[in-house]
This record gives C-alpha cells, structure tokens and sequence, in this order.
C-alpha cells in the first residue's frame, strides 16, 4: 500500500457569504518561524476589496435591522461554533509557530471576546443613549446608531485574538465589515470566516481578504462607499495616507495603538460606539394653555 498524501488545506478569501479565490490569480506564500512553506494564500486586489465593499453595503440594512437581541444571539453562536472548533484553531496557531501554552490562550480568549461583545449588543444603546435636557416643549434624546459599512486592517501582532476583537465590536453595533487579515498570520482568519459561514451571520456582513497593506491600504482608505475606517498600529506615514484618502468622503479614522491583546483593557463597549453615529431627535411635547391643547 503505498503511503497516503494529506489533503492540504486551500485558504481562499470571503466575500459575500462565498468563498472566492482572488480575480488577479494572484498568491503569496506563508511561512512559519522556520521558513517552512505553510500555506499559499490569496493575495487579495482592488477588485477583490471592491467586491467585498459591494457585499457588505448590500448587507447593512438587513444586519442593521436587526434587533439587538437577534444580534446578541448571532454573536454568542459564533462563540459556541468557535468552541466546537477549538481544536483546529489551537492547531493553525501552532502551524503559525505558537507555543501551545500561547495558543490554548488566544483561542480561549478570542471565545470569551465574542461572548462578551455578545452581551453588549442589547446594552450599549440604554447605556450611551441621552433624554437631553432643551428650554422648548420637546424631548430630545440621542441615540448611538451604525455608521455603515467599516473597513479594518487589522493588527499583524497576532492571528486570531486581535481579529476577533476587530470584527466583534463593529458587527455588535450593528455594521456590517470588510477586514483586510494580518499578512502573515492568515490560517486563523480564514478558518474564522469558515465559522462565521456556518453561524447564523447573514452573508455580506463580515467579509475577510487576505494580502498586504501596502497594496490595499490606500483602497481601504479612498472607497467612497466605506463609513469609517479601523486600523491597527500602522506607522506613522500610513497613518497618513490613510487620513488624507479619508477625507475624500469625511470618513471616519480610528486608529488603535498597541495593546495586550489578552487583558481586558482590549475589550470595551466604547470600542462599539467608535464605529456609531448619535441621531439626536426632537420630539413634540402636549402642551396645555387658556384651556386647549396643542403641540
């Protein structure tokens, strides 16, 4: 008998609920600490991020629509199908040359990322929301609401928590997102796309490219169908690219700097209200004067 081949893993990209492999034909290889050959993986094009922008709008209304119950709910099974595949995941880390020790704590914190974000989904309004005080007979309140479609580059420091903890806080406040994978941290971010796939994430509303930010950085950055954008720890001449093609349609930049990935201080519920807009609305009160009432 002779000895059986392994059937190799192909990491594709993820646009729009499918997974494509990318139009240029193009891909580039990863390596472990090594130089071992792991994996060749998608490099993704401007036509590849345009696509996936294209998804992600076609989503929004319908993730957006939502109610945050729903949302929560998605989230927390996205938790539970991270957990059933725990195993693969500790495994990718270790392929990507993660201590075991090192990789049993992203995957069991990433996990934990999303049940947090999950709790938060039905929360955040009641607790960032106002009844503002006016001199005129109205209520006003204001209120956090989605911004559109984000796109994230997310941080090269590590593979899988840094990307949970990206996507999480977008998608719990109801946007929908295009997230441009660590370059050579990959495996996790497409195996995480295959867990999004197989929850209850309407497609479109989480979409994953592999490839390099010094291709796609400026694309992320000048599509005018993109509401607000989300880096990690660029350099400062990046940085400024990305503020500059910004302006192009007044999108808004946020821009983490370097953080522990593994403490708390990496999750908040203010990380969901950065990628929110406040809709402040005016509203009649009844007023009662010389015996009639009226607005």
């Amino acid at each position: 008998m002779t000895e059986r081949i392994d059937v190799l893993k192909t990491y594709k990209l993820y646009i729009g609920g499918q997974f494509p492999r990318t139009e240029s034909g193009r891909y580039y290889a990863v390596k472990n600490a090594n130089g071992k050959l792991i994996a060749n993986m998608c490099l993704a094009s401007r036509k590849d991020f345009r696509d996936a922008v294209v998804a992600a709008r076609s989503a929004f209304s319908g993730w957006s629509g939502k109610s945050a119950f729903n949302r929560s709910q998605i989230l927390y099974r996205i938790a539970e199908m991270m957990e059933s595949r725990r195993t693969q995941l500790i495994d990718e880390l270790l392929l990507l040359g993660y201590k075991s020790v090192d990789a049993n704590n992203e995957v069991s914190a990433a996990i934990d990322r999303m049940v947090y974000y999950a709790g938060w989904c039905d929360k955040y309004q009641q607790v960032f929301s106002s009844v503002n005080p006016v001199a005129s007979p109205h209520f006003n309140f204001s209120v956090p609401e989605p911004t559109g479609v984000v796109a994230i580059v997310a941080s090269q420091q590590s593979a899988l928590i840094s990307l949970v903890s990206a996507i999480a806080p977008v998608i719990a406040g109801g946007n929908t997102c295009v997230v441009l994978a660590a370059e050579q941290l990959p495996l996790s971010a497409i195996s995480f796309a295959e867990i999004i796939h197989s929850s209850d994430v309407p497609a479109g509303v989480v979409n994953i490219l592999t490839g390099k930010v010094s291709e796609l950085l400026k694309y992320f950055a000048d599509h005018m169908d993109v509401n607000a954008i989300v880096t990690y720890q660029l350099t400062n001449q990046e940085m400024q690219l990305v503020k500059e093609k910004s302006a192009l349609n007044v999108k808004r930049v946020v821009e983490y700097n370097a953080m522990n990935w593994l403490e708390d201080t990496a999750q908040s519920p203010y990380f969901i209200t950065d990628v929110q807009e406040v809709k402040t609305t005016w509203h009649p009160i009844e007023t009662v004067a010389a015996g009639k009432s009226g607005y």
